[in-house]
This record gives structure tokens, C-alpha cells and sequence, in this order.
């Protein structure tokens, strides 16, 4: 296959706010380093850190005119002269953060689609330090939803430890997080309880996971004592928190008595909290864990690829809307809209 000079990306407008993405065209280049591989990508997956950077919303700075997004699926076109783990024609995807190989790096994050640029284009030279194999099972749509959404409900459920003691499982929002934590839950056998301010969206989940319980916390604000009738009063092993820290209070009563984890995963109500802090002591006297979640490592990424091979975890159910490459903006209005339930994929 002829590889072209030129090929076609994506970078965010800079401006007044929201920022727009604008289509670019980037130069191949003539050769790539020795251990680099130059990967042809197939498809894009979004989270809600892509729109957010548009919306003024995020709270790390991202570079100017930075090509979007952290999740792709891609195949191998080149390799250099020293690569020996992959070959041509390999499936393959960047971690989130390439700085983080092991989960101890001693680096500061550098996160794809934010301070380095990121794969919504249809070329990409990385290291092959910062690439894993996806599993080959898995459709290129499909192997796109894992990078972000994927490896950050792995570590969010606190795999593996809680497919040994597990019970049950909060999941707050239907976005990528939630919805692939819930496949997760099911291979694993935990139970998932998941909430929405929409009953539409709840029923949808019940269609692709009758196991789910469903919690429309409009209809039910008080939190704790729902779960608490849910579980038979035995509260929940871990909560995936994607609003932030406004609910901590809530999801620190929702868990067992004794060493329940909440993962704080997100920020999609913001960054304020009206709670007094010594509420935090509630934490004492559950013995809980509060976990930061900052996405994972590439061993957490092989980790969780190897799960979903030998549990043959389909993850097509995870895909609410696809889009071509020349819809990339439609796409990400649509997922700022909150319309979706689980992934919005660009296939290129």
C-alpha cells in the first residue's frame, strides 16, 4: 500500500468560547525513527474531556491548535528499523497518558488531546513504548472505546481486586464510563446500579443489561437511603463517581459498612461543593478508600485487554452514534448535547 504525502486531521480553533474544531491537512513524514510506528487510524472514540476543552470547561491547559481526542483504534503501516513487538497490520492504540507505562513514573501526565496532540486524524507516528495490541476480536469501533473510557472503569471498579469480593457496583451518569463499567460488571458477576435523571435512558439500559438497577435521582434525591433499600441495607462496593466532588458526601453513605471504594472518575456537575469538610470523617469510620482516577497505565490498558479476551467481551452494545470523519463536529455537538447514552464514534 502507497502511503500519501499528505493526509487530513482535525485541531481546535483558538478564540473566543466555545472553540471550534477545524479540519487541517498535515505532512507525512519521509521517515520515521527507529523505534516509532506509523499507524493508520481506523476509528475515534469521544469523551466528554473532548468537548469540555471547547467549552472552557476543563482544568488543565491544553496546547493551542492541538489535534483532539485520546481513544482510536489503529493499524500498523510502518515500523521502524528497531521495533520488535509489533508488526504490520497489527491492531493497535496509544495509551492515554504517555508518560504513564507502569502506574509508579516518576512524570508529570502528558495526556493525548490535551498537552500532546491527539489522534483525530488519519495518521499518527508514536513510539511503540506508548502503543499496546488491541484485541483482534474486536471491531475497529469497537477497540476504539478503550483507551479513556475503557481503562478508566477498570480502575475505577477497582479491578481486580473486586471480582474476588465484589457485590455491587454505583455508576453515576450513562456516559463511555458507566456503560463500559457495566459490561465489565457483568463479566465479573458484580452487580451494577446506575443513575440518570432519565427514565428513557434508564429503560434503554435495562433493555442491554436486565441485571442493572436503575435510580432516576431526580425522582429519588435522597441517594443513601435508596441504595440502602436496593441493597437490603447492605450499601454498594464501589461507586464511580463522574459528577465530582459534590457528591462525595452522598457516595461515601452509600457504601458498606467497611472498606467501600468511591473513584473520583470526572466533573461533569463542576468543581464546587456546599458539604462542610469534616464530613470527611465519615470515611473513618467506614474505613473506606477514596481513589483519584487519572486514567490508567499501559499495564492497567494490557491488563484490561486481556480480560475482555478471555471473558469475550462484546462491546458493541457501548456504541450509541458513529459518524464519518467530515462529521467530526456534528459528532461532538452531539456529545456535548447529552443526548447520547454510551460511545459516539468517528470512523475514518
Amino acid at each position: 500500500m502507497a502511503l500519501p504525502t499528505k493526509y487530513r486531521s482535525f485541531r481546535r480553533a483558538t478564540g473566543e468560547l466555545p472553540h471550534a474544531i477545524t479540519p487541517s491537512q498535515e505532512t507525512l513524514p519521509e521517515r520515521i525513527g527507529p523505534n516509532d510506528l506509523l499507524i493508520k487510524i481506523h476509528a475515534v472514540s469521544l469523551n466528554y474531556r473532548d468537548v469540555a476543552m471547547l467549552h472552557g470547561k476543563y482544568p488543565v491547559p491544553v496546547i493551542d491548535r492541538g489535534v483532539p481526542t485520546s481513544d482510536c483504534a489503529a493499524e500498523v503501516v510502518s515500523i521502524g528499523s528497531a521495533v520488535r513487538r509489533f508488526e504490520k497490520g497489527d491492531h493497535v492504540a496509544p495509551i492515554f497518558d504517555i508518560n504513564n507505562l507502569s502506574g509508579e513514573d516518576d512524570a508529570s501526565m502528558r495526556a493525548l488531546g490535551g498537552d500532546v496532540d491527539g489522534v483525530l486524524r488519519e495518521y499518527a507516528v508514536f513510539n511503540e513504548e506508548v502503543l499496546v495490541q488491541l484485541p483482534k476480536y474486536l471491531s475497529w469501533e469497537e477497540a476504539s472505546t478503550i483507551t479513556c473510557a475503557g481503562v478508566t472503569a477498570w480502575n475505577a471498579l477497582d479491578f481486580p481486586s473486586a471480582m474476588s469480593h465484589g457485590r455491587s457496583a454505583l455508576l453515576q451518569g450513562t456516559g463511555g464510563v458507566s456503560m463500559f463499567a457495566l459490561l465489565l460488571c457483568r463479566a465479573a458477576g458484580l452487580t451494577p446500579i446506575i443513575t440518570s435523571s432519565s427514565d428513557e435512558k434508564l429503560e434503554s439500559i435495562a433493555k442491554l443489561f436486565p441485571e442493572a438497577r436503575g435510580i432516576n435521582y431526580k425522582q429519588h434525591p435522597d441517594q443513601v437511603s435508596e441504595i440502602t433499600r436496593i441493597t437490603n441495607g447492605k450499601g454498594v462496593d464501589v461507586v464511580v463517581n463522574n459528577t465530582g466532588v459534590g457528591a462525595l458526601i452522598t457516595d461515601i453513605g452509600s457504601l458498606r459498612q467497611r472498606g467501600g471504594v468511591v473513584s473520583l472518575v470526572g466533573f461533569l456537575d463542576g468543581f464546587k461543593a456546599d458539604w462542610d469538610p469534616s464530613a470527611l470523617m465519615a470515611m473513618m469510620g467506614k474505613a473506606a478508600r477514596l481513589k483519584g482516577i487519572a486514567v490508567g497505565s499501559k499495564l492497567d490498558y494490557q491488563a484490561l485487554s486481556k480480560f475482555l479476551e478471555e471473558k469475550e467481551v462484546r462491546l458493541d452494545s457501548l456504541i450509541d452514534r458513529t459518524f464519518s470523519f467530515d462529521e467530526s463536529s456534528q459528532a461532538f455537538d452531539y456529545l456535548y448535547s447529552g443526548k447520547h447514552v454510551g460511545k459516539v464514534i468517528i470512523k475514518l
